[in-house]
């Protein structure tokens, strides 16, 4: 029960607490410019979840089993080629199976490559000396957390689309504005989960 608990804990603390995009500031890029629609935040969300987690399982064994603790100088170049490869595959995949997911993301899935979100839970997995199991859950709850950050915003986005905002505000300021509000709305769950 001890166990549950434990991975309760981690999966509300990456998704609420400890939010990539609105505690630790990681992965504003697609959160500012695929947040637009409601359809594409969502399957951006999905992919990136998945890249999330694909990524972890497969960085955690590198590191632990072959960089530690002789070559963990290597652990930065090692992640992204590995976060790399997978996603080029996530897009033969989706270009070959799932064709309007592939071109909903458009430049957007290649982009995935460089979004620090994905590099940064792969290194903070190993930071905070999480397990195997552990950092699935986090890189999971990292995804979900990513997410809800991209619906929240493009909610958000969209009612600022039917708004009369000032012309001076129009567009990058009222976007940045917007974005601040809903980070400071997440400060509300300090001292939840771990």
């Amino acid at each position: 029960m001890n166990s549950l608990t434990s991975i309760a804990s981690i999966l509300l603390a990456a998704i609420l607490t400890n939010n990539m995009v609105l505690s630790k500031f990681l992965g504003i890029c697609p959160f500012l410019g695929v947040s637009k629609k409601t359809g594409t935040a969502f399957s951006m969300s999905i992919a990136v979840t998945l890249v999330m987690v694909v990524a972890t399982a497969v960085t955690w064994p590198i590191y632990t089993y072959i960089l530690y603790p002789k070559y963990t100088y290597l652990e930065t170049i090692v992640f992204i080629l590995v976060i790399a490869a997978i996603v080029q595959l996530i897009e033969i995949v989706l270009k070959r199976y799932i064709k309007p997911v592939y071109q909903a993301l458009g430049i957007y899935l290649p982009l995935i490559t460089t979004n620090c979100a994905v590099l940064g839970i792969t290194m903070l997995n190993i930071t905070n000396e999480m397990n195997y199991l552990e950092s699935l859950f986090n890189a999971l709850g990292a995804g979900l957390g990513f997410m809800l950050a991209m619906i929240l915003f493009a909610g958000v986005r969209g009612r600022i689309e039917s708004s009369n905002i000032p012309e001076f505000m129009k567009g990058l300021p009222i976007t940045l504005v917007s974005a601040a509000l809903v980070s400071l709305s997440f400060l509300g769950f300090a001292g939840i989960g771990g």
